[in-house]
This record gives structure tokens, C-alpha cells and sequence, in this order.
């Protein structure tokens, strides 16, 4: 069952949608907002295909887009067809001009769930992360850890530090897939950059990073086992 979120602020728009994925078998609709401010960021995490609506009120859809550090699957659905190019910039799957019908309406799904399979069968070792006004695409390998700053976190690399809003938790989700922990409360980092351990301290280039006593067990415990395998 593919999950799939609607952000659209027009009742009829948003019936017309409701209704041609209740007539899908293999989606479900977790959501529906007007605009994208409201949308809970756990439930974004959960959605696989987005609808989204360009005119909304707080904030434009494609700029509310742009925030989306790892965001889903989107498919436009608007009235107005001038917003293609910069819609298609931002890497969207489809671009469905209101009124549109159940067939165009399934094959644009259909082709955004074909897009979505290959993209899983090659996991892509980067993400888009919004820092100092711009969008930078960082490739995963590069990271050497990720740090707590109040309401921001610093991913810090070798080359270059990033600010970005946003929590450790939440980058703890996005980074499991690729051998990052947790050893500290303000700390994640990647197995593969760790140099050695001494005590309550990590070494990872010319940086000390301390060790939570809650994290060191679960830390030697996921080294030792990735190391015997």
C-alpha cells in the first residue's frame, strides 16, 4: 500500500482527489492539508507520494517543497501551467493541470511508483540539506559527524561545516541506513570514519568526540558485530 498526502486548500479540489485514490486499491490517503506549514513533520516522514497544490496560502507550494531536506514523491496539481519548468527543477514526477481525469490521474501515479522502485533499488548516497540561504547537495560519504546546536544541527565535514534547521533525532532516522549512531545525546556518527576509541572518547580526524555512557555499549557491541561479519 503506497501512502500518499494531499496539500491542497480548494474543498473541491481536495474531494476530487480523496475520491480517485479511494478508487485506487493500492493507495491510502493519511492526510489532507491546505497548506504545507501544517503538515506534522512525522507524517511526512511516513508519506511516499505527495499531492501538492502550487497556490496555497502561508507559503507556495514549490517553495514549501524546497524546505524538504528528504521529501516524497510529488505530483502537481494545479490550475496554472506556467509553474512547469521550475516545478520539473525541483524534481517532481508529475505535473497535472486541473481539471484532470481518473486516467490521468492513475497513469502519473503509476509512473511516479515505477520512479520511486528503481530509485529504492539503487540507494542514493546523498541529500539536499538547506543551509545559509541555499541548497546543497552532500554526498553521505563525506559526512564525519553530525552535531545538536539548540534547534539546528551542524554536519560537519571534512571540507565544510553546514547549519541546518532541524533535529539530531530526526537526521538519526535519515542516517541509520548508512552505519550512523548515536553515542551522545549531541552526537552521530558514521562507523566508517571512527579511528579508534579511547575511554568516553571518539577520534575521527582531528576532532574528539565524547561517548554517552547510555550509547558505548550499543556502539562496541554494532562495531564488533559489523566487524565479524
Amino acid at each position: 500500500m503506497t501512502k500518499c498526502l494531499i496539500i491542497e486548500d480548494e474543498k473541491e479540489a481536495q474531494d476530487m482527489l480523496l475520491g480517485y485514490i479511494q478508487k485506487t486499491p493500492f493507495l491510502e490517503c493519511v492526510g489532507v492539508f491546505e497548506s504545507g506549514l501544517d503538515v506534522p513533520r512525522n507524517l511526512m516522514l511516513k508519506t511516499q507520494v505527495m499531492f501538492l497544490d502550487i497556490q496555497l496560502p502561508g507559503l507556495n507550494g514549490l517553495s514549501y517543497l524546497r524546505t524538504l531536506n528528504i521529501p516524497p514523491k510529488v505530483i502537481i496539481t494545479t490550475a496554472f501551467q506556467n509553474y512547469a519548468v521550475e516545478a520539473f527543477d525541483c524534481q517532481v514526477s508529475d505535473y497535472l493541470l486541473k481539471p484532470f481525469s481518473y486516467e490521468r490521474f492513475l497513469k502519473a501515479v503509476n509512473r511516479t511508483i515505477s520512479i520511486k522502485k528503481v530509485i529504492d533499488l539503487a540507494p542514493v548516497r546523498s541529500l539536499f540539506i538547506y543551509s545559509d540561504k541555499v541548497y546543497h547537495n552532500l554526498n553521505i560519504d563525506d559526512i564525519l559527524f553530525v552535531k545538536a546546536e539548540v534547534d539546528y544541527v551542524k554536519v560537519i565535514t571534512a571540507k565544510k561545516n553546514y547549519l541546518v534547521l532541524d533535529s539530531l533525532s530526526n537526521w538519526q532516522t535519515k542516517l541509520e541506513p548508512f552505519n550512523f549512531y548515536r553515542v551522545h545525546r549531541s552526537f552521530l556518527v558514521p562507523t566508517s570514519k571512527i579511528e579508534r576509541i579511547e575511554g568516553n572518547r571518539i577520534a575521527i580526524h582531528d576532532f574528539t568526540i565524547p561517548i554517552g555512557n547510555k550509547y558505548k555499549d550499543d556502539l562496541i557491541s554494532r562495531i564488533i558485530n559489523k566487524g565479524n561479519r
